[in-house]
């Protein structure tokens, strides 16, 4: 019996009719949306309320609407600096009116240069260039640095003359990630054509004084039922952390059974190798990842757009290969004497901490993305969700599933196995979906999501439900694939043996 839907059976007038039914033709993928969570500037004036989300192209859009140099305007900079193709949206968060405070930080110049010469300033990883004349009194070089900072709208500090020959920054955004600003001179060192002005003094205060961070919750809501894998959260505090774990739970949020929305969230910390070590062992989720930088002068907000716009667009072709070696574009690598060593960088592998590695030419790549997530319920050792590729090859399976079974079979009568019916009844029965499930698993397999087919029809169990006999209970046992990650070689050579 074929399974008409809109057809008529009382249908007499003569004589071609056809109906469409596309329940065979779907094969759409869902949209892996980014979302970049930040800070606008209390001066910007936005065509739209604080907290709604928005979707964005460019980081010039998001200047315009946040403010240059604003928290989000300079993450969407380094985001796109990796990852152009996504499909973007930002959640703008106001500076609270109370409990946050801006971080300040300053310099003083207490001698004047004996020569010319070209002070490189950096400034949370951008750099500030002005020429020193020998003739430039302390006062003179103080009030060029607050000219030419000011004039860079894209920093996040704003420059001011605090005294006759200091400068005082002051973080154009309030909150505890105002302290991340690194000011520095000379990155690039002399080999790179930096160095001081012989003769001038400079004295650096770092940013410090920073405070809060906004209420995520009421914002985190406003997203509704709006799907984002890529969730790039700049707050590392304790409360902002845990507001996005309850956001992505298994029990209450994104990842439940009755939301199935998925996500994963993206923060980054910088810190010493102990500091680093200790932050991801107070962490356990496996929905959010951690990365661990030291002495960048890239602030870690920044860090975690850019690893997570470096990691997106391999997660979103493939889920399941390996993220390692993938460039970090649009961030400063720590100087050579502060990256990790690969003991401590294995260590922090252990304590839920995602690492780096830096080329000889000095460009960052992705060493190891991994989630926080480290021990079971009884506190035993767990590295069943360590991989980001599980979570997303995860998502990827479930949702190719849920399609295709709510495209062929959203409309089905349930019998039992065995039951006779006509072919093309609008009927399953168990046995009918195990095999549909089987077919898919096989689809999976062969392009390269799974692994063991064989094993998984043997261990799949379909069944009607004892209590609920319009319900079908699966046991899917599917192997998800893995990664390449470590080759292993011992190199037993062999002298020539001597002619008998």
């Amino acid at each position: 019996m074929i399974p008409f839907n809109r057809l008529p059976p009382n249908q007499r007038a003569p004589f071609f009719y056809a109906e469409f039914d596309n329940s065979m033709a779907n094969r759409a993928t869902a949209i892996q949306r980014t979302l970049l969570i930040g800070q606008l500037l209390t001066s910007a004036t936005p065509p739209f309320s604080p907290g709604i989300p928005q979707r964005v192209s460019s980081d010039s859009a998001v200047a315009g609407m946040c403010g240059s140099g604003s928290m989000l305007h300079n993450m969407m900079t380094a985001y796109l600096a990796n990852d152009t193709a996504a499909e973007i949206w930002i959640l703008p968060l106001a500076d609270a009116a109370t409990g946050m405070t801006a971080a300040k930080g300053g310099i003083q110049i207490t001698s004047g240069a004996s020569a010319t010469g070209v002070l490189s300033l950096y400034i949370a990883g951008m750099r500030v260039q002005l020429t020193v004349v020998a003739s430039d009194a302390p006062g003179a070089v103080a009030a060029a640095i607050v000219t030419a900072v000011n004039a860079q709208s894209q920093l996040p500090v704003t420059a001011a003359v605090k005294a006759t020959d200091s400068v005082e920054f002051t973080a154009k955004n309030k909150g505890a990630h105002g302290n991340m600003i690194d000011i520095r001179l000379n990155y690039q060192g002399t080999a790179g054509g930096e160095e001081t002005p012989a003769g001038l003094g400079v004295v650096i205060t770092p940013m410090a004084g920073g405070a809060g961070a906004p209420e995520l919750v009421g914002a985190l809501g406003n997203l509704q039922d709006r799907e984002f894998d890529f969730i790039v959260n700049p707050y590392t505090d304790t409360t902002s952390l845990d507001a996005l774990k309850t956001f992505l739970s298994d029990t209450v949020g994104r990842w439940s059974y009755n939301q199935q929305i998925y996500g994963h969230s993206f923060s980054a910390i910088s810190g010493t190798y102990g500091t680093l070590a200790a932050a991801g062992e107070l962490r356990n989720n496996q929905h959010e990842t951690l990365l661990g930088i030291t002495d960048s002068p890239t602030p870690a907000y920044l860090w975690a757009a850019a690893h997570t716009g470096a990691i997106a667009p391999s997660l979103r072709s493939d889920p399941g290969r390996p993220t390692q070696t993938l460039t970090i574009s649009g961030v400063l690598a720590p100087p050579l004497e502060s990256r990790l060593m690969l003991t401590e960088r294995n260590n922090l592998l252990f304590s839920g901490i995602s690492t780096f590695n830096v080329a000889d030419d000095g460009s960052v790549q992705v060493e190891k993305t991994i989630s926080t997530y480290q021990k079971n319920k009884f506190g035993d050792p767990d590295d069943s969700y360590l991989n980001i590729e599980t979570l997303f090859t995860l998502m990827f399976v479930t949702r190719f599933l849920r399609t295709q079974i709510t495209s062929k079979f959203g409309r089905m009568k349930l019998a039992n196995d065995g039951t006779r019916f006509a072919p093309g009844s609008a009927i399953v029965t168990p046995n009918v979906i195990r095999a549909e499930l089987i077919a898919q698993y096989r689809t999976l397999e062969w392009n390269g999501y799974v692994q063991d087919s064989a094993a998984f029809a043997k261990t799949l169990l379909v069944e009607r439900n004892s209590s609920n006999t319009k319900r079908i209970d699966v046991l899917w046992t599917g192997t998800l694939i893995d990664q390449l990650e470590i080759f292993a070689l011992l190199n037993q050579w062999r002298r020539a043996e001597t002619a008998a």
